[in-house]
């Protein structure tokens, strides 16, 4: 997912963007749906959140050191 559509998502969730990154971004998505912060850390792709909207870019990112 794009930084853009990520921005657009905290927007609707009253979340100001402002310089956050996309991790830092999709981390605060996530605590405010009520889920774990956890996003970028599926590191070796072991990961419970099997309903996380997040899911595959989480996977993509956790094989680039969560950084993005």
């Amino acid at each position: 997912m794009e930084i853009e559509e990520v921005r657009s998502i905290a927007e609707s969730r009253s979340i100001a963007p402002g310089k956050l990154s996309k991790v830092a971004l999709i981390r605060s998505i996530q605590s405010s749906e009520g889920n774990f912060d956890c996003f970028a850390t599926a590191y070796g792709g072991e990961c419970d959140q099997s309903g996380c909207s997040w899911r595959e870019d989480c996977f993509e990112a956790a094989g680039q050191g969560g950084v993005s």
